[in-house]
């Protein structure tokens, strides 16, 4: 019987409890080998670590990241959750998942227990068995084979069947926690054991006995004995619950047991404002007392005793008695193989019981107010919007000593924390500030048709036409860090293209960004929509952020390719524009400029090393070993105090080389370059190709044959011929301030990421292959102090010898 009940559990796991099952009757002697324990843990997908653990049982945890500091928790699993979907039998593989992770924190110095369901159903099963055994034995007798279909199986007493089912299910979870070396022990309470004051004081002796031998403890109600609860006798107050189902039993528990936190397993999310499944419900992310009357309640769980309305008071219970609650979904196939670790961990799952209200509004409602603000944006006139970011400039200009003392305090808390190029990207000056105010200015000029723009109108039938017309993407999340200015450059490309925007910055620019989003709302302020721009700033991870697919329509990612990594994997149906690493890459051909090659290595490793399109590999034709051209480089990288890493080839060729390149795709983001050797301009590209992130690339010719067969087929963003990579800029190419290319008209076509391609700016539409040719042309600071001079000048479109549009996804 038991073994055609593991067959509907995981299959690694009924593989495991395989031979247990062929060779006891439920005996509770059993145990697994040593070696059968070492294949579990090397089966686990958690990691069995220990963490410090130090709590004095009080008031609850007010945040959820407080909940990695519990130490003493109780995991309530309801009865859609140990049962399978026809209630009769247990979801072995549930059990499986769950027993391994309260396994997992019991073996970090964590004191667990479980009060669980599933007696009941564990017996109606085998009693269901013993009755279809008997019935067709008899029936086969006296009757024939041909009235088998006919049997009908009687209703079973509930009672009958806990009392058939408790020993079962107590084998079973000893089964499993025994092949991870862990000891459980069965308690069978009633209402009974709780009120009388001796029996109460035992019950408590005997879980804390349990608990300090490292035991996990079961506990149930006896249901073989257990009278009907009566109506409205429960929750009673602070120093009297009634246990008439485990939920009020765990909320008993927890408080008799000071523990840290209670965990309520159900078949729902969490706690909806109305009942889940109807058009308007939303999941509560955290509930305060006192907010009951803002909730509407459903029916109670397909089976079990108690509903949501049981399980809030229980939890609302428990949390007044210095427990803190979250409610959560255990039967959810992609969560709940770690939806307790994840709780644990403090991650934003199902619904947090909370005493303390936040200062500020949830996440949840400034993705509301951002989406409020967003539509109202898009409906000013590109005047206002313009006169908007005109203000910001100002702003910025005019509060220039309130935002460098802010962020000096940043600098000065990051000291000896950051690496220096993550504190020159930190830094604020009065030139970048004043280069600010004039890339938005620049925004402002040129967003008059951002939105609303008609860019093809189609005659379909006479008197019809239809219309393709620019228009807003929605909600914005981006993603920063350690770049303050990034603040407002984001702000405002999104109020020119009227998009609602949230902002999460991290936490080492935290009083930077504090008041240049106060000056971006005070300049949203002059048309009444301050709410289009919010600032994240409550204890929200990024990958929760990454989960409100609901309210966000893209993810921007800025910063280092780690954290677009992070943010691609932790996204949850929403759109991520990603932008590639800037492993930027120069060949030097033999037919180089003397007088050119050392200014562009120059300008393109030393005038801001830690730029996304500054030098990283510097790839030498074989040619050029020991000749003038190469020592005037090696000299200006010395002079420069650049740290130089030698790929293979060119090591092979010193005889006291630098210190060899770990990676070819490395991005320093510092005075570092690699210098690697090739013997042709194929050799080049194909570099380029293994090792480059379609970035930036150069080449450095006089040869005009060469050149062009470099530009053809490098497949990168952004090609240049003879120009600093620091020229792959927005400002540089007419688009003012820049982001990672996304085409508008892609970003709610259910891809999970977006490749950067090129540069972008308000339009947020062109997927550009950017080729610049022919011409000496360096930065040289123009970035800070000589943007003012430069003009950007539209060209008449001629038809071009080379595949200019390379449009990519």
């Amino acid at each position: 019987m038991l073994s055609r009940v593991c067959r509907s559990g995981s299959l690694s796991f009924t593989h495991r409890l395989l031979p247990w099952v062929q060779s006891t009757t439920l005996s509770r002697s059993c145990r697994v080998q040593p070696s059968a324990i070492r294949h579990v843990r090397s089966w686990s997908n958690i990691p069995f670590i220990t963490v410090p653990l130090s709590r004095t049982h009080g008031k609850s945890f007010a945040h959820r990241s407080e909940l990695k500091h519990a130490k003493r928790i109780v995991v309530k699993l309801g009865s859609a959750v140990v049962t399978r979907g026809d209630e009769c039998g247990l979801a072995l593989g549930r059990l499986a998942s769950i027993v391994e992770q309260v396994s997992v924190l019991q073996n970090q110095g964590r004191e667990m227990m479980l009060v669980t369901s599933g007696a009941v159903a564990f017996g109606k099963q085998r009693l269901r068995h013993e009755i279809l055994l008997s019935q067709s034995v008899r029936q086969a007798l006296h009757s024939g084979q041909n009235q088998l279909k006919e049997m009908a199986i009687p209703v079973l007493e509930a009672r009958a069947c806990a009392a058939a089912g408790q020993s079962g299910l107590m084998a079973l979870y000893e089964a499993m926690f025994t092949q991870y070396s862990i000891c459980a022990a069965q308690i069978l309470v009633t209402n009974l054991d709780f009120h009388d004051e001796q029996k109460r004081r035992n019950l408590n002796g005997t879980l804390h006995e349990l608990l300090r031998m490292n035991i996990v403890p079961i506990v149930n109600t006896n249901d073989a004995v257990v009278p009907p609860a009566e109506p409205n006798s429960d929750l009673q107050g602070v120093n009297v619950i009634s246990v008439k189902d485990n939920d009020s039993l765990a909320a008993r528990l927890a408080v008799e047991m000071k523990t840290d936190l209670l965990i309520v397993l159900s078949d729902v999310e969490g706690l909806f404002d109305n009942p889940p499944g109807s058009d308007d419900a939303k999941l509560i992310d955290i509930f305060y007392p006192g907010d009951q009357q803002s909730v509407t309640f459903g029916t109670k769980s397909r089976v079990g005793m108690g509903g949501m309305e049981a399980k809030v008071k229980a939890a609302l219970w428990a949390l007044q008695g210095g427990s803190s609650v979250v409610i959560a979904n255990g039967t959810h196939p992609k969560v709940s193989g770690h939806v307790i670790t994840d709780i644990v961990e403090g991650k934003k799952v199902g619904t947090f019981f909370s005493e303390v209200k936040p200062a500020g509004p949830t996440v949840e409602q400034q993705g509301e107010m951002a989406r409020s603000g967003g539509r109202m944006l898009a409906t000013l006139e590109p005047e206002q919007r313009a006169e908007i970011i005109h203000h910001l400039a100002d702003l910025l200009t005019d509060q220039r000593d309130e935002i460098l003392l802010a962020n000096k305090k940043d600098l000065e808390e990051a000291e000896g924390r950051l690496a220096a190029p993550l504190l020159k990207r930190l830094s604020l000056s009065t030139s970048k500030l004043n280069s600010l105010a004039i890339g938005l200015r620049q925004i402002a000029a040129s967003s008059q048709d951002s939105v609303g723009r008609v860019l093809r109108r189609t005659r379909i039938a006479k008197d019809l036409e239809l219309e393709q017309v620019t228009v807003p993407i929605g909600v914005l999340l981006v993603i920063f860090e350690s770049r303050p200015d990034c603040l407002p450059q984001v702000a405002a490309l999104a109020i020119a293209s009227g998009n609602g925007l949230l902002l999460k910055g991290g936490k080492e620019a935290s009083h930077s960004n504090r008041i240049l989003h106060l000056l971006t709302q005070e300049a949203l302020s002059i048309h009444g929509i301050k709410e289009a721009v919010q600032l994240v700033n409550t204890r929200e991870e990024v990958e929760d952020l990454c989960r409100l697919d609901k309210m966000i329509d893209l993810i921007i990612p800025r910063g280092s390719s780690q954290l677009v990594r992070n943010i691609q994997k932790a996204a949850k149906g929403i759109p991520v524009m990603g932008h590639s690493e800037g492993i930027c890459h120069m060949y030097v051909d033999s037919e180089a400029s003397v007088d050119k090659i050392t200014r562009l290595v120059r300008d393109s490793k030393c005038e801001y090393p830690a730029a996304c399109n500054a030098l990283e590999t510097l790839l030498i034709h074989r040619d050029l070993l020991r000749t003038p051209l190469f020592d005037q480089i090696i000299d200006m990288l010395r002079v420069e105090q650049v740290k130089i890493h030698a790929g293979p080839k060119f090591a092979s060729y010193l005889t006291f080389s630098p210190s060899e390149v770990k990676s070819l795709r490395t991005e320093y983001g510092d005075l570092e370059l690699c210098i690697e050797v090739v013997d042709s301009v194929q050799e080049a590209i194909d570099h380029i190709h293994k090792y480059g992130s379609s970035h930036t690339d150069v080449i450095v010719t006089e040869n005009e044959k060469t050149a062009e067969f470099f530009l053809q087929h490098v497949d990168s963003a952004c090609v240049f011929w003879n120009a600093s990579t620091r020229f792959s800029d927005g400002y540089r190419f007419g688009l003012v301030y820049h982001l990672p290319a996304v085409h508008p008209f892609l970003a709610g076509r259910g891809k999970s990421t977006i490749k950067a391609r090129g540069e972008t700016g308000v339009r947020l539409e062109a997927l550009n292959h950017q080729l610049l040719k022919n011409h000496l042309n360096m930065c040289d600071g123009a970035r800070v102090s000589g943007i003012t001079g430069m003009r950007q000048q539209v060209l008449p479109v001629v038809k071009n010898r080379l595949p200019m549009q390379r449009t990519r996804v």
